[in-house]
């Protein structure tokens, strides 16, 4: 089971906390992946398809608490590509189809707008913190992905209505989240992609198991990639340290050959005897083994001074 659909599933099994959170949650619902079937008369029904069962029964739970009416529940065996099943929640009752629509705002009683409806969410029914959360668990659980962490930090909210997808971001950003609207094809996708983001909204959402496991990967990769950089910064130190022993050391076999290490001054001819016999060893451990003892910068000067002699001896050549 991907990330998602576990974050999904434990959304679904937390407990309706209130009225106005549950008919909230069911706003968003609606506006994500409910459906008016139009009949004779504009006779209206209302439905929700979902691929997921645990929302299916979410969905269900949360109109009967509200409307206490006649709600049918269909699976569908979806054949093709071998795909999941499609469960189809549908209210028959005509008034209460109104009155849920009426109710989240979506449907006006008069039906004016029935071609038009409104995908913004109303004020009203928002107005309070925990109505909010409720709002995007809703938005999540009916138009929402989010990636396998493991991989890449991505949450997303799909809808093909650019006034939903503004709406949904500014709510989003009411919790001081920095969320965002893309295009792709058809559809308007709200977005967040910085892994802590998605952490702040899983606890906004009530997905704390999904969140204790996308921080446990988080914490992981830091650790991971704070490794990575270390030994990179040491083998980049690594690497530098035996170039500058072997230019050292090619220096110190020139002036070995052209002039003699005894013509060297004292301070120079104990550090390239030193280096001669220590071609491995860093500048600060050169350094510890000169007599007297000579800091890490000393010794650099020492050595530069060595390979300009070096330098002259091959333009003398």
């Amino acid at each position: 089971m991907s990330f998602s659909s576990t974050t999904k599933n434990e959304l679904s099994r937390i407990n309706i906390e209130s009225s106005c959170c549950a008919l909230a949650e069911l706003s968003a619902l609606v506006r994500m992946n409910g459906s008016i079937q139009i009949t004779g008369m504009q006779n209206i029904n209302l439905k929700f398809t979902t691929e997921n069962a645990a929302i299916a029964r979410r969905i269900f739970s949360i109109l009967k608490l509200l409307y206490h009416t006649e709600i049918e529940v269909m699976v569908r065996r979806n054949k093709q590509l071998k795909k999941n099943n499609n469960y189809l929640i549908v209210i028959h009752d005509q008034e209460i189809s109104q009155r849920v629509l009426d109710d989240v705002g979506f449907i006006t009683k008069d039906r004016k707008n029935l071609f038009d409806p409104s995908y913004e969410m109303p004020a009203e029914l928002i107005s309070s913190r925990c109505c909010r959360r409720s709002y995007i668990r809703g938005s999540f659980l009916g138009g929402g992905s989010l990636s396998n962490p493991e991989k890449t930090y991505h949450l997303e909210f799909v809808t093909n209505h650019e006034s939903h997808a503004e709406n949904l971001r500014d709510i989003i950003n009411s919790f001081d989240l920095t969320s965002k609207i893309i295009q792709r094809k058809e559809n308007y996708v709200v977005y967040i992609k910085e892994g802590e983001q998605i952490v702040d909204i899983l606890n906004i959402i009530g997905a704390h198991q999904a969140l204790l496991k996308l921080e446990d990967i988080r914490v992981l990769k830091e650790v991971r990639n704070n490794i990575n950089r270390l030994v990179n910064c040491e083998t980049a130190n690594l690497e530098k340290t035996i170039e500058a022993s072997m230019r050292q050391i090619e220096s110190i076999e020139l002036i070995k050959k052209k002039l003699g290490l005894s013509r060297l001054p004292d301070n120079l001819r104990e550090i390239a005897e030193l280096r001669l016999e220590y071609p491995d060893a860093s500048l600060k451990e050169i350094g510890e083994l000169a007599s007297p003892p000579v800091g890490k910068s000393g010794v650099n000067h020492r050595f530069r001074k060595i390979e300009e002699i070096a330098e002259e001896l091959k333009g003398g050549e």
